[in-house]
């Protein structure tokens, strides 16, 4: 076996075997942060009840929380209040104030001419319901039944329709001297801002701990379950970002006093907790530089998630008022939209889209594919310039390893003299081979470096591709509409010429049966091959032979976009490889090593 095949059949078959294995070594580590620590208790709900915080001060020793049992007769007659934004729309009911109707505008749940918006918020007797809700906790000392909680029936104060710049303000009083305002306003995103307030109308000071709950009815029914993407709680605490699976949260320790499976951390300045899909999130964002709790839970009994956002204990004196701001956000992880938050003040919220192990690499990625496609609009042609940026950047260490490809091949008949000469003496003809590699300054190794480079270069463009919104639908041209998804076009129907469906994708028969872009991509890698003779032993013939028709058929399901960036860098190497070994003073027989393929003689690279 000579050394230059032999290093080509090493960094092909580690490609090989790093693609396989990607789809078990590649998820990010679980975050194992522990939530420990408390600025305020939680009290066992009763059954069917939404477990609500309730306020802790030092010394006390038992606290309660008046029942938040919601008969769904209730949720459907509560009156609402509108909800309209050039991105969203919904409404929020008045029973408990809580922000459980909301579609986002600018998106379609597919590419179908009667795809609906989609929903990202619903009403606590809807199935798979999700919302969010604020109010206060009491303390020592305070009737539970005296702070607002989920089934307070709020008035509308002012506003009649929630919109950009135009807020609305629900109250309610207790009938003992506390009056409770909650102003809810919106911005032209996806940015919810709650200020809740307390005038103390009474001759006594009263203690409560402002609070805001996401809560979800059960795992979502379009869960993606793919180990590459996180989906459940996203949390910041104090920089530190964490990621908890939904498959987690039953794994929790039970608390006894929250009657749930809980995990607390304290928070001292900055940080934010919610729950993200494949594109959505609902997150918690108390007033950056406070202290709050961060809490996510999960009741077993009634199959609910939750995170809250407890913020400290405040007390209003006679004649005072207190008030507490949080902000919501509600919407699609757009990098633009939460990269302007994260310059807004949001610590960190560029994070919450799930960049994985090698964010190092995905965020500079994602940047120069978002913006090159900013310039072009279109973002399949955008990806190519990706790539031929890339094979640029790379071109150095490209250059260097051709060139020793070449000379290796000028080596060849020195290499096939020196094996004849020494027989089977194995260890003489490596000591020969390694004196002529010094003497001649050749490195046979050098071949594999451009392609170890470009694994973690796939996988992070992979881990872009996969996880990004922007993505999501993003066309390229003719049937491929959604270089998110695999490649719409088969053989199966012609690619469109016959009257009938393409595979179900995700099938046995859409394996099978592949589409253009996959093909494409087993040519370019077989023309690739062809820049060398096809090796003597029979065994790597058929390695070689077979190497580039595996590779389709296990790409063939990726997502388009990845395997356009794949063809049109295998399309750049070939051009690059024949290039510099013509530059080197050989050309490179092509059409001789194809026959040569097909059984055929094939011809020895000519010089120049």
């Amino acid at each position: 076996m000579d050394d230059q095949n032999k290093n080509l059949i090493i960094a092909t078959a580690l490609s090989f075997v790093v693609i396989l294995v990607w789809f078990v070594l590649f998820p990010p580590p679980e975050a194992e942060t522990p939530l420990n620590g408390s600025t305020a208790s939680l009290s066992a709900p009763a059954e069917g009840t939404l477990a609500t915080p309730s306020a802790d001060t030092p010394g006390s020793e038992t606290t309660t929380t008046a029942s938040t049992e919601t008969e769904p007769s209730a949720i459907e007659s509560a009156p609402r209040v509108a909800i309209q934004t050039p991105r969203l729309s919904g409404s929020l009911s008045l029973l408990g104030g809580r922000i459980d109707e909301l579609s986002l505008n600018d998106y379609r749940t597919s590419l179908d001419d009667d795809a609906t918006i989609v929903e990202i918020l619903f009403p606590a007797n809807e199935e798979n319901a999700q919302y969010v809700l604020n109010g206060w906790a009491a303390s020592t000392g305070v009737d539970p039944t005296a702070v607002p909680g989920p089934n307070t029936e709020w008035q509308l104060a002012s506003g009649d329709t929630l919109g950009v710049d135009a807020p609305i303000t629900l109250s309610w009083d207790n009938g003992a001297g506390l009056r409770f305002s909650k102003q809810i306003a919106i911005d032209d995103k996806y940015m919810f801002t709650v200020t809740q307030s307390v005038e103390n109308t009474s001759d006594a000071s009263a203690s409560m701990a402002p609070y805001a709950i996401l809560a979800r009815h059960g795992i979502p029914t379009d869960l993606k379950n793919f180990f590459i993407l996180h989906e459940g709680v996203v949390a910041m605490t104090d920089g530190e970002y964490s990621e908890t699976d939904w498959d987690k949260l039953p794994e929790f320790e039970y608390n006894q006093r929250a009657g749930a499976r809980t995990q607390e951390e304290n928070i001292t300045e900055n940080g934010w907790i919610g729950f993200t899909d494949h594109y959505w999130m609902s997150v918690l964002i108390p007033t950056q530089g406070t202290a709050f709790k961060a809490v996510a839970k999960y009741d077993e009994r009634r199959d609910i998630y939750q995170t809250e956002a407890v913020s400290t204990v405040q007390t209003v004196a006679a004649g005072q008022t207190i008030s507490n701001t949080t902000q919501i956000f509600v919407g699609p992880k757009e990098w633009e939209v939460l990269n302007g938050y994260e310059k807004g003040g949001v610590y960190n919220f560029i994070d919450s889209i799930d960049w994985g192990i090698f964010s190092f690499l995905t965020k500079p990625i994602f940047w120069l594919l978002h913006h090159i496609n900013l310039l072009i609009g279109n973002m399949g042609i955008s990806i190519i310039a990706l790539t031929l940026f890339i094979k640029a950047l790379l071109f150095p260490l490209a250059y260097k390893s051709y060139v020793s490809m070449a000379k290796m091949k000028e080596l060849q008949p020195k290499m096939e003299k020196m094996k004849a000469d020494a027989g089977d003496d194995r260890q003489k003809v490596q000591q020969g081979m390694m004196e002529l590699y010094k003497k001649e300054k050749v490195n046979p190794a050098a071949g594999c470096l451009p392609i170890l480079l470009q694994i973690p270069i796939f996988f992070s463009l992979y881990k872009v591709i996969f996880v990004t919104i922007e993505l999501r639908h993003a066309p390229f041209f003719g049937p491929f509409q959604d270089l998110s998804s695999p490649d719409p076009t088969t053989i199966f129907n012609l690619y469109g010429a016959l009257p009938w469906a393409a595979p179900e994708v995700g099938s046995i028969m859409a394996l099978v049966f592949i589409g253009i872009l996959p093909l494409l991509l087993g040519i370019s890698m077989w023309l690739q091959q062809k820049l060398n003779p096809a090796p003597t032993d029979p065994t790597q013939q058929m390695i070689f032979a077979w190497m580039p028709w595996v590779f389709m058929f296990m790409l063939g399901s990726f997502a388009s976009g990845l395997v356009v960036y794949w063809i049109a860098n295998n399309t750049i190497t070939f051009t690059q490889q024949y290039l510099i070994m013509r530059s080197q003073g050989y050309k490179p027989d092509l059409l001789g090593n194809i026959r040569g393929g097909f059984g055929r003689k094939a011809k020895v690279d000519s010089k120049k």
